[in-house]
Formats: C-alpha cells, structure tokens, sequence
C-alpha cells in the first residue's frame, strides 16, 4: 500500500508543477491531496510493528514533506507560486527515491518508548532546516538575478520571478529557522540527557554527535546575531547554508554512506 501512495504521490506533485499559475483552486487542492498520499507512505513505510524502517531516502522525504506542507500554508498568506515549481518536482524526486532506497529496519525491542518520539523530533528538526536552506538558497538566486538585469526567461528565472519580495522572504527564512532551530534543541537536549535510556549507552561522541551539535551552535550564533546584531543578507544566508551542512553530514551523509556505498545497517 505504501508504495502505491508514494507513487501516486509523485503523480499528483509532477502534474502540481506543471498546471497553469490561474488553476489556483485545483493546485491547492491537488497539492493537499499530494500531500497526504505522500505522508501516508512515509507512515506505513517507516513505522511498523516493534521496529522502524529508516534511511537516508527516508530523511529526504520527510524533509520534503515538511517543505510542500509549508508550503501550501504560507502560500495561503504570501503569493509564492514561483516556489511551487520548484518545490513540487523535489518533493516527486525525494518520495521516488523513497520507493527505490527504503532503508534498513531499526528493532525496538529493548528501546525506551521516548526512542520512536527522538526519531520524529529530529527528523523534523531536519526537514525543517533543509527547508530554511532550500529557501536560503532561492533568497540567493533571487538576489543574484535582481542585480543582474537579465531580461533572458527560463523555467528558473520565471519561477524567481513569481517569487514574494526578499523582506518577505527573509521574514519566512527565520520564521522557519526558529522553528527548527526549537526542534533541533530538543534532539539535542534529549540525547544528551536521555542517551542511556534511548540508546541504551552513555552519550558517543562520534561524528553524528558532534556534526549536530557543530549544526546547533551555528544556527543559535545566526539567530543571537540576527537579535541582537541585526544581521540579515549573505551573512545570514551563509550561516543558514552552514548549519544545514553540518547537519546533512551528521545524518543524511552517514546514512547514505553506509546504506549506498558501504552497504550496512543502522549505526
């Protein structure tokens, strides 16, 4: 069943992307629709019974199915369909890759029950933060084609084009980087605090430890200097796209690894 609402999902986000700007009621609705599909395989894809299925694929499509969910919000409140033609066709790629990657089984057995709401913190914290650098990075080509004066149109440019004002823009960015950031705290928080019982062993300081919390300080420097230095711009699109790294490497970076290439299970 997962696997018929994943591709129905990704159906539903190509034909999103490609509808006319005017169909403004059909790609909201089709859009929600889309957007449950996708959620529903991510569900019965990931939980099951005493165990979780999780990987690098996983993680991607999670993060894209807090971006399209974000998405058709804020859309309600600020125009931002140039965003949709973006948003929808990565959201298709992250559900197909999904399908084609599911990941390995993580047993339960054993596990304190605060280990399942770890796992959904900080997978959303992720799929938060790769928004926010999603967005980071369209504030950056957005400035780059306003300086430039390029009359030339294409797919990218066009989309740019339909985007909301860079104030408009920038005051989204943080919005979601509070949000995140708020997550990304509580995964942090909980495991240091709760090592022992999540993962039954004192706290590792390993490279996924270590990344996150690099990824933590980044984030909290970004918004303590956005509140008390005022900083926006390249300043704040460098921190953005800084901590975003340090966080993929943390988590979808090692799992690719030992899923793809070295071909291993949860570590």
């Amino acid at each position: 069943m997962q696997i018929y609402s994943l591709i129905a999902a990704i159906v539903l986000y190509i034909v999103c992307a490609a509808l006319p700007s005017r169909r403004g009621g059909l790609i909201s609705g089709m859009t929600l629709a889309a957007w449950l599909l996708h959620g529903l395989g991510l569900w019965f894809e990931i939980a099951g019974a005493g165990e979780l299925r999780f990987g690098f694929a996983a993680m991607l499509s999670s993060a894209l199915w807090v971006s399209v969910a974000a998405y058709w919000v804020e859309n309600r409140n600020f125009s931002l369909d140039g965003l949709r033609r973006l948003v929808m066709p990565s959201a298709a790629l992250a559900a197909a890759l999904q399908v084609a990657f599911p990941g390995n089984l993580v047993p339960l057995e054993g596990k304190s029950p605060l280990f399942g709401w770890h796992i959904a913190v900080a997978t959303m914290a992720y799929s938060t933060l790769t928004l926010a650098a999603f967005h980071a990075v369209l504030m950056a080509l957005q400035e780059s084609r306003l300086h430039a004066r390029s009359d030339k149109k294409s797919f990218l440019s066009g989309a740019l084009d339909q985007l909301p004002a860079l104030l408009t823009m920038e005051k989204l960015l943080f919005r979601m980087i509070s949000f995140g950031f708020t997550l990304l705290s509580l995964t942090v928080l909980s495991g240091i605090v709760f090592s022992e019982q999540l993962f039954g062993q004192a706290l590792k300081w390993d490279h996924k430890s270590v990344f996150t919390l690099l990824s933590w300080v980044l984030f909290a420097a970004l918004l303590a200097g956005r509140r008390f230095r005022g900083w926006r711009g390249k300043t704040a699109l460098s921190f953005t796209l800084a901590g975003f790294a340090t966080l993929a490497l943390a988590y979808v970076g090692s799992r690719f690894v030992l899923e793809v290439v070295l071909h291993k299970g949860w570590a």
